[in-house]
Formats: C-alpha cells, sequence, structure tokens
C-alpha cells in the first residue's frame, strides 16, 4: 500500500500543477488538507471505543483510504472536491496506523520488537522511493503521452480531462483500482485471522 501512496504523491503535483483551477498555491493546499486530516483521524482514534476486530479495521480503513481519495481526484476538476478528497481519504489513516500498533505490540515480545519493527520498517517503507519513482514514470511515460494521443475519444476526456494533467488523472484511477485489488486481496487473505485484545 505505501507503493501505492507513494506513487500518488509523485501523481498529484502532476495533476494539480497544470490544471487551469491547479497551481503551486492549490498545491500547497491540497497537501495541506491531508495533514489536516491525520490531526483529526489522530483526535478521533484517541476517543474511539476499542474495535471488536481490528485485522477487518485496518484493511478496511486501507480500502476506503486508497478507492476514495484517488477514485474522486481522478474524476474531479475543482480544488475544494480535491480538498475534500484529502480530508477523506487521509483521516481513516491514523485509525488504521493505531490498531495495527496495538496489534503488535500485545501480540510481540518486548524482548523482540525492535528486531521486528525494524524488519517491518525496512520491508514497509523501501518501497517509498520506489513508488515515487514509479509514479512519476507512469505519469511523464505512460499516461500523459497515452491522454495526448487519445485527445479525440470522448469516453477518456469525460473522464480525465483534456490537456496536460489529465494523463496524471488518469493514473489516479489506476492506482485506485490497483488499490482496490490488493486491499480486497488482504482482506480475503485476512478473514481468517482473529486478534483478541488481551
Amino acid at each position: 500500500m505505501n507503493l501505492i501512496a507513494s506513487a500518488a504523491d509523485a501523481t498529484l503535483p502532476a495533476y494539480i500543477l497544470p490544471n487551469p483551477k491547479g497551481g503551486a498555491s492549490v498545491l500547497g493546499i491540497v497537501t495541506s488538507c491531508a495533514g489536516i486530516a491525520m490531526i483529526i483521524g489522530s483526535l478521533l482514534v484517541s476517543v474511539m471505543p476499542k474495535p471488536k476486530n481490528r485485522i477487518k479495521v485496518i484493511y478496511l480503513t486501507m480500502l476506503f483510504s486508497v478507492i476514495v481519495e484517488n477514485i474522486i481526484l481522478a474524476f474531479s476538476r475543482e480544488p475544494i472536491i480535491w480538498c475534500i478528497a484529502q480530508l477523506i481519504g487521509w483521516f481513516v489513516v491514523p485509525i488504521m496506523s493505531a490498531n495495527l500498533d496495538v496489534i503488535m505490540r500485545t501480540t510481540i515480545p518486548v524482548e523482540l520488537q525492535g528486531r521486528v519493527y525494524a524488519c517491518r520498517n525496512t520491508l514497509q517503507f523501501f518501497t517509498i522511493p520506489i513508488g515515487l519513482l514509479w509514479g512519476g514514470f507512469m505519469v511523464d511515460c505512460v499516461c500523459e503521452p497515452f491522454m495526448s494521443r487519445n485527445q479525440d475519444v470522448a469516453f477518456l476526456r469525460t473522464l480525465f480531462g483534456e490537456g496536460k494533467g489529465s494523463g496524471a488523472a488518469l493514473m489516479m484511477f489506476i492506482l485506485g483500482v490497483a488499490g482496490w485489488l490488493i486491499c480486497s486481496i488482504i482482506g480475503t487473505k485476512l478473514k481468517k485471522y482473529e486478534y483478541v485484545d488481551k
């Protein structure tokens, strides 16, 4: 999921900056909405009751975040909608992270937590630079040229707009679909696991 999220981070500026209603200041406002959403989500998770199934909460919040944010961004043309997409997509991330941390801290022996977290962080975060590279490559070398060659296709133009930035909108859609597939697979695999708070 970090691969998908970091590819979306690379795609967002390519989507907003060339947009007639976008630009650097709008990009700053839109990205700040993610930070605001994280603060709201952090406050929310601190007062929420303990969920019955933490594993289900983890994959459902991931699914909600990646689908809502990327799909709304792909199909919208208004800065206010971009801000709403960021707010909706990011406010559940602290909920997901908190539940994951509870599971890890209560199931892994204290003397092993340093090694386990180091391993987890290595596997989790090495995907971020790969995702940034992949997202930028896909926008510049695949999606933008594709949309440029197919500007006369009304269906694509209706969905993703036209001109520079339409390829980034297409990439946002691809990332939303990819995130949905990954979360669906994860959800199917995790259904057999149970976690009970001690």
